[in-house]
């Protein structure tokens, strides 16, 4: 099972620098003394102090206490046929990148790369799959760390969204595409919608064509939380509220980190976007 990436200490810092709020700012509105803020930011458990924090963080209480108290965890698909997700460790954290396949050209499709790209080649070959197309979420170092194997081996055409032009990762031996733009592969439909906030040119790819709906998200979204909003809290909150989580509740998301999930789970219990 793989770890919800974000714990309780996470979800308060992002909310917190999103908003602006200093320390002071925060425990003074909430009520909560320093030695309680720093527990709760090394993730420590405390229902008083969490119910506290949540409202003037704009955070709904019930699902940041769930999500402290480790009581919930999103119910996972199952097994999707022509999808798998692949995790993979990188420094000390763990990243994920996606291979997607029609069933009946076996033509295929990887999302990211993560940081070894060896399991995604081996399991497409035990598939009898052939990967003829790379799109990138984002160009941070962890989501292309082995774009140049992954380049090498198959020989595909990789794409990322022009507004990462400017990141200090952006990958060689890419082409880039505005939003907007869809890509065919047999009979998939992979539909490209920018979701900045984490990076300028941050994109979710919407699969049609398999037996569930799946958004690969990469930073923008994860079970439980957002994406830092390295660039733009703002744009990261609304454009997952209103480009991701407006997707049928039944929309599998694959997140660039942590498990599995779905527009309903997200819905229902992410502490920015759940609503008592």
């Amino acid at each position: 099972m793989i770890p919800i990436e974000d714990h309780t200490g996470d979800v308060i810092s992002k909310a917190q620098r999103g908003l602006g709020l200093t320390n002071a700012m925060l425990m003074e509105k909430a009520g909560i003394t320093q030695a309680q803020l720093r527990a709760l930011k090394s993730g420590e458990f405390n229902e008083e102090a969490l119910r506290r924090v949540a409202p003037v963080l704009k955070l709904d209480a019930d699902a940041l206490v769930e999500l402290g108290r480790g009581s919930w965890y999103p119910q996972q698909p199952g097994e999707i046929d022509g999808f798998r997700m692949f995790t993979t460790p990188y420094g000390s954290m763990t990243v994920n990148a996606c291979l997607v396949w029609d069933k009946e050209s076996r033509k295929a499709v990887v999302f990211d790369t993560g940081a070894d790209a060896r399991p995604i080649l081996k399991a497409a070959e035990e598939l009898g799959v052939s990967i003829e197309l790379i799109l990138i979420t984002h160009a941070h170092e962890d989501h292309v760390a082995d774009l140049k194997r992954l380049l090498a081996k198959t020989g595909a055409k990789a794409y990322v969204n022009v507004r990462e032009q400017a990141e200090e990762d952006f990958p060689k031996g890419v082409e880039t595409f505005s939003a907007g733009q869809s890509f065919v592969l047999g009979r998939l439909r992979i539909e490209s919608v920018l979701t900045s906030g984490h990076s300028p040119g941050q994109t979710t790819y919407i699969v049609k064509g398999l037996e569930r709906l799946v958004a690969v998200v990469g930073d923008s979204l994860f079970a439980g939380s957002i994406g830092g909003g390295l660039v733009s809290f703002a744009d990261q909150y609304r454009n997952d509220r209103e480009r991701i989580l407006t997707l049928p509740d039944d929309t599998v998301i694959a997140p660039g980190h942590g498990p599995l999930t779905t527009v309903g789970e997200e819905k229902a219990h992410n502490p920015f976007f759940a609503r008592s």
